[in-house]
């Protein structure tokens, strides 16, 4: 790998990531909702991986790709897909929405300083630099050289079960929440009898996977630090504590959900006691 070819590729994305965060921060006062933060956080490394793609393209010697061809368009591909999926997904499930998500009300609600200049620096900004870190194999992955190997392959098959994982889970869940007769009710079917969080864990196996293709040749594996954080974000920061500490409140019967149910790896029920 060339650290040459690198920097430029890792400038696009920071740059990239950026000014779609930005653009959303305008948005959102036009809409009235922080929260549409979330449709673009998938966006951002669907971009991040075509800016990456496009910039180490153009960078090539000879008209040829600095990196493997078949890996960097692969990283690419699925990226778009995940990426998508996901956007798509939040953007439906928000469609028709009038009121801000309750995070981003208390995290104002407890700011000083202007709001929104606090809501452009704390939500989008930090957004735009965390998923240009965790994104980091992505671009990594567009100047290393390197024949596919097993890494590859089975980072392929870890990113399928991850995928899975999320959009059966979420699809599950979108059923059960269409159901009247379910309102109220803690939702154990399917994929969720087996893990509390089914998307968050398909998210997080995504993402190892991504980051298996790019390592899978060069110099690609120093970026390990961008799925662990990813992981940690999902597991033990805003995504699962976070879920769980607002189910608990409002969802009768959770309690016993969560002691029978895997918090995050699929595993087989516990027996009540």
């Amino acid at each position: 790998m060339s650290f040459g070819e690198l920097w430029p590729v890792l400038g696009s994305g920071l740059v990239a990531a950026l000014l779609l965060q930005v653009g959303t921060f305008f948005y959102a006062l036009r809409v009235g909702r922080f929260s549409v933060v979330d449709v673009t956080w998938g966006l951002s490394f669907a971009l991040i991986a075509m800016v990456s793609w496009l910039v180490s393209w153009n960078g090539a010697d000879d008209g040829d790709s600095p990196g493997d061809v078949w890996r960097r368009g692969l990283i690419v591909v699925l990226s778009l897909i995940w990426g998508g999926r996901l956007a798509w997904h939040i953007g439906r499930r928000q469609r028709g929405e009038t009121a801000d998500d309750p995070r981003y009300v208390e995290m104002l609600s407890r700011a000083s300083g202007n709001p929104r200049l606090v809501a452009l620096r704390k939500v989008f900004l930090l957004q735009a630099v965390v998923a240009w870190f965790i994104a980091l194999p992505l671009m990594f992955a567009m100047v290393d050289d390197g024949s596919p190997g097993p890494a590859l392959f089975v980072g392929v098959g870890l990113w399928a079960l991850g995928f899975f994982f999320e959009t059966l889970g979420d699809r599950q869940l979108a059923v059960f929440k269409a159901d009247p007769s379910n309102k109220g009710r803690v939702m154990d079917r399917g994929l969720w009898r087996y893990t509390r969080h089914p998307n968050y864990f398909g998210d997080a196996c995504v993402w190892w996977g991504l980051f298996l293709i790019a390592a899978d040749a060069g110099w690609s594996w120093i970026t390990v630090l961008s799925p662990l954080l990813m992981t940690w974000f999902l597991a033990a920061k805003t995504g699962k504590p976070l879920m769980e500490r607002q189910l608990a409140k409002s969802r009768p019967g959770y309690a016993e959900y969560v002691e029978r149910t895997s918090g995050f790896i699929p595993w087989p029920p516990r027996r009540a006691r």
